[in-house]
């Protein structure tokens, strides 16, 4: 069964809290995905459950022992999910302050010398927390440019500015800005050619909304996700860390447990809710697929969110009916290129008659939701150079539907014309 298919459309729709209408403002269609996914009602119904339970782990009764349970079953569907047969998973305040950490974590723990490389295409949290402990360290800085055309980085470009010096990399799997996903085991194999020791963390935070998280086979020190982009809930990280990287000198309570990442009482809510994640594209594979194999439906979940959010995103940049597409609106800008295959659920884009920010407002004004981007702090590296000082960020998930599409066009026909 596709997503496409009515009736698994409305079964999807039915295990999200506010799919059809903002709490606030009524109905409304959700292309503001990026910023943060819809929330499943089972994370709902798991968040306040624990939340009222006053029990913490490592105490001698049954209530602490079902907390420790849950956790540790969490910890189980993680290295599920992200296909993680060995190293560590932990929680912590975000994606950004995990991203922090494990950067952190890696250049403090490397000799004194040797380089750091990163891109221009990365989220600040990982730019930012490079750039800041390169310079603490003493180490230098090795910038990769980004390709401005297609919003992408290549294994090509990685390997053209790799040096056996290269202690730490960093690499974003998918752009929040333009869409765009870069090939990690690509570049990975890029840089192990030449610094084959490297510890390398990756920022799969808008990535893992559009399926597709494979851990095994990147050859990576480091992943981090933000629950609430993937249908869980603000106010926690979750990270991954592999053996080798947790051998290094890691933040942690003075003779306590050896290798352990997590500071104080841990949140027990977020774990289970990250299990209710887990559950939610098991339950999708077992729709879209004849798998049985719990982490063969995740994959298959993950195929079929890649196929249906691809037919949206093509509908959206070409036309469906007689509505014209994004990208033949007179004056536009495509951030990324009409054609790209690396495209993942995000179309952004600008017009040069009409401001983004209007854009986004007469778009409110009809029940539909996107966000702005500006070229500041989060988002500069990808509009500076294209000349653009804001854009249009529509995004979507696989809950997202055709003809919601279709309402989009429609609105943009009239705004544009």
């Amino acid at each position: 069964m596709t997503l496409a298919s009515p009736a698994l459309t409305r079964a999807i729709k039915d295990r999200f809290a506010h799919v059809d209408s903002c709490p606030f403002t009524g109905p409304r269609i959700f292309f503001e995905n990026a910023g943060g996914a819809l929330t499943l009602h089972s994370v709902v119904e798991t968040s306040a459950k624990f939340a009222a339970i006053p029990d913490n782990q490592g105490r001698d009764n049954p209530a602490s022992q079902a907390l420790t349970a849950v956790i540790k079953r969490a910890k189980a569907d993680m290295a599920l999910f992200f296909n993680a047969p060995d190293g560590q998973f932990f929680v912590g305040e975000s994606g950004t302050e995990l991203t922090f950490r494990l950067i952190r974590t890696a250049i403090m723990g490397t000799p004194p010398g040797g380089k750091v490389i990163g891109s221009s295409v990365e989220h600040p949290a990982s730019r930012s927390a490079a750039l800041h402990w390169a310079g603490v360290a003493g180490k230098e800085y090795v910038n990769v440019a980004h390709d401005d055309a297609t919003g992408q980085v290549t294994a090509q470009a990685y390997a053209a500015a790799m040096t056996p010096e290269v202690q730490v990399a960093t690499i974003l799997h998918t752009s929040p800005v333009t869409g765009i996903a870069n090939d990690v085991a690509a570049i990975v194999s890029a840089i192990r050619g030449v610094a084959p020791e490297a510890f390398i963390i990756v920022d799969g935070i808008q990535h893992a909304s559009h399926g597709g998280i494979d851990i095994a086979s990147y050859d990576i020190d480091g992943y981090v996700v933000s629950p609430y982009k993937v249908f869980s809930r603000h106010g926690y990280g979750v990270a991954w860390a592999s053996d080798r990287l947790t051998a290094l000198s890691i933040e942690t309570l003075k003779d306590g447990p050896a290798g352990n990442w997590e500071m104080g009482t841990r949140d027990t809510g977020a774990y289970a809710t990250f299990t209710d994640v887990v559950s939610y594209f098991d339950w999708l594979g077992g729709e879209t697929s004849d798998a049985t194999d719990p982490r063969a439906r995740i994959e298959a979940a993950g195929q079929a969110i890649h196929v249906h959010e691809q037919s949206l995103t093509d509908a959206m940049l070409n036309g469906v009916d007689n509505l014209p597409g994004l990208a033949d609106l007179p004056g536009v800008t495509i951030i990324g290129g009409r054609e790209n295959p690396n495209r993942e659920g995000l179309v952004c884009f600008a017009l040069d008659h009409v401001a983004a920010d209007e854009i986004v407002e007469q778009l409110n004004a009809q029940g539909i939701r996107t966000h702005i981007r500006r070229a500041d702090h989060y988002s500069g590296n990808i509009l500076n150079p294209l000349g653009l000082k804001a854009a249009v960020r529509v995004s979507l998930c696989h809950y997202n539907t055709h003809e919601e599409v279709r309402s989009l066009l429609a609105a943009m026909k009239d705004i544009a014309g």
